[in-house]
């Protein structure tokens, strides 16, 4: 009789088991989930980026950035295309030191848009803008001079970044000189360029497994 009790005791704990191992599991989820939601309302006020960056695309980039594989750098870079280049909408965010480290200009493709990047796509040849999280990789010199690989990690977005030599470089349209003559940057054939002055800074600092997040 005993051994019949023991038995049906161990049936009962290895039923309940998997149970508890599920709301264990559930309710380390949710921690987390909470704790990402913390993190990203504190980082947000203690940066001062209230009135630089909208809530939201912070939100939605710092998700991007917590749920990214293989990052190596507590660096998150977010570019606002809903923005029109004739506006700062670049933004470089130490997570660690609560820092944002550079807020400048970025162009986007030529078939994008004129002002505004109004259209974007994931297709060779297209000339236009890829939006989603992309992770910055290695640097090389190409026929724009400096340039960082990137690789894009959202499927049907941005994941032939690397097939369409979708890059971080330098252009000379990339400047306020330019704007004021203009109204508007000028364009790339779809990579988010920065200004010369800045280029090699900037790039030497996101290279090596850093998330870039892009939005409109």
């Amino acid at each position: 009789m005993k051994v019949k009790l023991y038995s049906i005791f161990i049936a009962c704990v290895m039923l309940a088991l998997p149970l508890a191992i599920s709301a264990n599991s559930n309710t380390n989820t949710v921690k987390a989930k909470n704790q990402i939601e913390y993190d990203i309302r504190q980082s947000y006020h203690e940066i001062g980026l209230s009135d630089v960056v909208n809530f939201k695309l912070y939100s939605e980039a710092y998700h991007a950035y917590a749920t990214t594989e293989g990052r190596k750098k507590p660096l998150l870079t977010i570019i606002d295309y809903e923005r029109p280049s004739s506006e700062k909408r670049f933004y470089v965010i130490d997570l660690n030191k609560k820092e944002l480290l550079y807020h400048t200009y970025v162009s986007h493709g030529v078939n994008s848009g004129l002002e505004t990047a109004t259209q974007f796509s994931n297709v060779m040849s297209s000339r236009k803008t890829s939006l989603g999280t992309f992770l910055t990789d290695d640097t090389y010199y190409g026929s724009n001079g400096y340039s960082l690989r990137l690789d894009g990690l959202t499927e049907g977005q941005n994941d032939l970044a690397r097939e369409r030599y979708i890059v971080v470089h330098g252009a000379d349209y990339v400047s306020e000189s330019f704007i004021e003559q203009n109204g508007y940057l000028g364009r790339s054939w779809g990579c988010p360029a920065l200004a010369p002055e800045l280029t090699k800074e900037i790039i030497d600092l996101i290279k090596g497994g850093s998330v870039i997040y892009a939005s409109a």
